[in-house]
């Protein structure tokens, strides 16, 4: 089901502006959310996010309009994943952010996919880096290739997703979610000056780290630290809590696997999610 500007489109089928800035330059941003049964997951932090970035690229935004297509889409839905994009709207040919922009919203929903809840991943690490200093880094923007092309280099290495390490060559992100590994009693995942996305899970694995036993903390993380953790695991809000299986063939350990259900648990528990088999 897609709606533009709050109108249903029939079979995701409809004029479109060719001189739309998120289309010519992937100028605006987007949120994936999940449904479990008709309740969107998490949604004032998906909005809160989506604001946040938007006010940095100076993108107009209607948090309202925005909660409304979201409802539009949740309402009698079952588990589904609805995804929010927002750009600049069309504007003349150039860089120069229109004066007066017309924002284009584009809302979306799909059937929840099978087998996505809590699925285990092997990692292959990518070749390009993640860059603190870009906006991108740190936003869901419509630039996106970066991800893209790192995902596929795994998926080519047989890989389920991509170790992406950051410029300095430390431990970023996988191509679609944020990573952490349990080193002891800690849960360690990289700061946002890493150049990492301010996932909405990650904030809940944060949040009910303590809840099973475990220190949340937010600093540098080493390839050497994640190869020798009791566990790891990647967090999004699509796949929740997914434990990582081996990077590059190497298998990471299972030691703690115990904690990371219990976490697993607590993280649908909050997203309202179907509990962990």
């Amino acid at each position: 089901m897609h709606r533009l500007n709050g109108v249903p489109v029939e079979n995701g089928a409809t004029a479109f502006d060719l001189a739309d800035r998120g289309l010519t330059l992937g100028d605006g941003l987007f949120e994936t959310i999940a449904v479990f049964g008709g309740r969107p997951a998490l949604l004032d932090a998906h909005l809160d996010r989506l604001a946040t970035a938007a006010a940095e690229i100076r993108l107009p935004v209607d948090r309202g309009f925005l909660e409304a297509e979201v409802a539009a889409l949740a309402q009698g839905a079952a588990d589904v994943v609805v995804r929010l994009t927002v750009t600049r709207g069309a504007g003349a040919r150039g860089l120069a952010f229109p004066g007066d922009p017309t924002p284009t919203v584009i809302a979306s929903s799909s059937p929840y996919p099978a087998g996505a809840l809590f699925s285990a991943v092997r990692l292959a690490q990518a070749s390009i880096r993640r860059n603190p200093t870009s906006f991108a880094s740190r936003a869901k923007t419509l630039c996106y290739l970066d991800n893209v092309m790192a995902f596929d280099e795994a998926r080519m290495a047989g890989a389920d997703d991509a170790l992406m390490l950051n410029v300095a060559g430390r431990v970023g992100s996988t191509a679609m979610a944020n990573l952490f590994a349990i080193l002891d009693d800690e849960l360690v995942t990289p700061p946002l000056s890493e150049g990492i996305l301010p996932g909405i899970i990650r904030a809940a694995a944060l949040e009910v780290a303590p809840t099973v036993g475990l220190e949340p903390v937010e600093r540098p993380l080493t390839v050497e630290e994640l190869m020798r953790a009791d566990a790891a695991f990647a967090t999004n809000s699509v796949r929740l809590v997914m434990q990582v299986k081996a990077v590059d063939g190497a298998a990471i350990s299972r030691a703690a696997e115990p904690l990371v259900r219990r976490l697993a648990s607590a993280v649908a528990h909050v997203c309202g999610a179907p509990q962990p088999a």
